[in-house]
């Protein structure tokens, strides 16, 4: 990223700390209105992540920025011996928790506050490890992917689920438009906390993504790596392996 975005931009915080904050501010209507910006077709994205996750037949997952565990509940489908979602708000993995609870899977899936830059797990712990709309909040990308390299095993899977810009006429546009007004002043309306949205808009047009997402990957020793645009562009989805 050519700069650093934070949530709270008159805060002596640093951005790990101001990311946390926010979910934590938002968490209570995050998956509502997650639902109503995204039109709901952030639900298909997470099930073409989770077929890709599924060629590996995993046992170990982890979960990373796991938020309220939709896609650790998608994945629960594969019928792992255990998922690992991990995020660095409580008040964002509390709603998961509930949400665990009413489905039963209380015993397959733990949510655990961490930090995804400093995981409190074992070299070659998991067979496969997803983020969904979690890596453009890493306060340093680089050794984030670095630690997920670290406890991922030989041969396991990663797959990123993460905003990006259409880059085709109307598309880049209309993206432009949504995400610089529609989104902010629907988050403002609908979320006590008027800076959240508007970061989550920002960060997302200034992320990289495409190939560019790939070279990072890349430089940080993944292998296989591919990218998905989905929605004419507006998500895209990776995958590498160690």
């Amino acid at each position: 990223m050519s700069k650093m975005i934070k949530p709270y931009k008159n805060s002596s915080k640093g951005k790990k700390e101001q990311v946390a904050t926010m979910f934590d501010n938002i968490s209570a209507n995050y998956d509502g209105l997650n639902r109503v910006i995204s039109f709901g077709i952030d639900i298909s994205w997470r099930k073409k992540v989770v077929q890709l996750v599924s060629k590996n037949n995993p046992k170990q997952i982890l979960d990373i920025a796991t938020g309220t565990g939709d896609l650790a509940i998608m994945m629960s489908q594969l019928n792992p011996d255990k998922i690992i979602g991990l995020d660095i708000s409580a008040g964002m993995l509390d709603v998961g928790k509930r949400k665990i609870a009413n489905v039963n899977l209380s015993n397959k899936i733990d949510m655990v506050v961490g930090d995804s830059e400093n995981m409190p797990f074992d070299d070659n712990t998991f067979d496969a490890i997803t983020v969904s709309f979690g890596v453009r909040n890493f306060a340093n990308l680089d050794k984030g992917l670095t630690e997920i390299k670290r406890v991922l095993k030989p041969g396991g899977t990663f797959v990123v689920l993460e905003t990006s810009n259409p880059t085709k006429f109307p598309f880049k546009q209309g993206y432009k438009f949504y995400t610089t007004y529609i989104l902010p002043f629907i988050g403002k309306i609908f979320s006590r906390d008027k800076a959240a949205y508007s970061y989550l808009c920002e960060s997302a047009n200034i992320f990289p993504f495409g190939e560019a997402f790939n070279n990072i990957l890349q430089k940080n020793g993944f292998i296989n790596t591919e990218y998905r645009p989905v929605t004419f562009g507006v998500a895209t989805i990776y995958s590498a392996t160690k």
